[in-house]
């Protein structure tokens, strides 16, 4: 840094720290009128949040507990938030459209789930070949992905919230071996979104099926493949007694967000140290969701493991090139037939590219060299 910058630098620090007390004070002792919504007032608010998890999933769905939990203590009881799983009130699917009408208050689930809607929703979820979880978070919270995000579902009359991660996923549970791109052809795999277009294009037949139906038809042989989430989850859906082997890196799902949404007028009508605990319950259930499955996923492998009839393998980097050169060939084609993804697809290869960058010298030369 040079001199002349680095004064400048020191001298906003002053100046910031002079003032800041007195913000802080003189906004202590503002009165405000009835009617605002930074109002500080006794009145008690019972919210509902409906979800597309099934009731107290593990870490997922009890993370919403957790959160509905974090506000009502921060908020001393005033905001009172009763969490339903799917199908508990709505079907998982209709989330979305619940929230927005202003049935629920509160939804959460991924917004790639809402790709029939608005195609441009699958960004902020995850892309195939795409960010990992810190580097999506990063996108979206300080890389421009919030305001796209925010701007195109203002009009569903919703504001989405950074709420969990995923982190990345592993690529799938397999009947037999897939050491060519050419084995993706014919295969029945269950895999949603953006990534099912992708194996269909290279051959696959991308099956949609319900979580709780994927053991019964992996078992019988209706699907040869699935992916799902990572080690911990897999584990407890029973997937390494009936699939031989277990694919990794989840290329189609590398760090996956997930949203909390919140009817906009609801949100408008809190006051305004309401709204402040939603936000920060946000973070907060964002970075107990990712430790969680970090945590949860690296026991479980252990114990995969040592399972006798399980091969855990890597796909090689052939497939691993004809996935990416795929991808980008389709989201290319999107983003020319849509000006809505190619403004969010922009901004997520402009952020992706500054991290590449970055990452050369930082993460991936630790994890290369270091954590190895």
């Amino acid at each position: 840094m040079s001199k002349i910058g680095r004064k400048k630098f020191l001298k906003q620090l002053t100046i910031a720290g002079a003032t800041g007390g007195l913000a802080l004070a003189c906004d202590t002792d503002k009165k405000q009128v009835v009617n605002q919504p930074n109002i500080i007032t006794e009145k008690k608010y019972k919210w509902y949040m409906v979800t597309t998890w099934p009731p107290n999933f593990p870490v997922i769905g009890t993370a919403c507990n957790r959160f509905a939990d974090k506000v009502r203590e921060m908020s001393n009881g005033q905001l009172d938030i009763r969490v339903y799983g799917g199908n508990e009130l709505i079907p998982p699917l209709e989330v979305f459209d619940a929230v927005s009408s202003g049935t629920s208050h509160l939804g959460h689930g991924a917004s790639y789930y809402w790709t029939g809607k608005v195609q441009s929703a699958q960004f902020f979820t995850t892309v195939p070949m795409g960010l990992n979880a810190l580097e999506q978070t990063t996108w979206i919270n300080h890389g421009g992905g919030m305001q796209l995000w925010r701007d195109i579902y203002d009009r569903f009359n919703l504001i989405p919230f950074v709420s969990g991660n995923t982190a990345l996923q592993m690529g799938g549970w397999f009947n037999r071996e897939i050491n060519s791109v050419d084995d993706f052809k014919s295969l029945k795999m269950r895999i949603p979104g953006l990534a099912g277009k992708i194996l269909k294009d290279l051959g696959a037949t991308p099956v949609l099926v319900a979580g709780g139906e994927i053991y019964t038809n992996l078992e019988r042989g209706v699907l040869d493949a699935t992916e799902w989430l990572g080690p911990y989850h897999d584990r407890l859906m029973g997937f390494h007694r009936i699939a031989k082997y277990y694919y990794t890196p989840g290329w189609h799902e590398p760090g996956s967000t997930l949203e909390m949404i919140v009817n906009k007028e609801a949100y408008q009508s809190l006051p305004k140290h309401l709204q402040t605990i939603l936000e920060v319950a946000n973070g907060y259930l964002n970075d107990w969701m990712t430790t969680e499955m970090l945590y949860r996923n690296a026991q479980s492998y252990h114990e995969l493991m040592n399972e006798s009839n399980l091969e855990i393998r890597q796909f090689n980097d052939d497939i691993l090139d004809s996935l990416r050169q795929k991808t980008d060939e389709i989201l290319d084609q999107m983003a020319a037939e849509d000006g809505e993804i190619k403004k969010v697809y922009d901004s997520f290869l402009d952020f992706k590219k500054q991290m590449k960058a970055y990452s050369s010298i930082s993460e991936k030369l630790y994890y290369n060299k270091i954590n190895s």
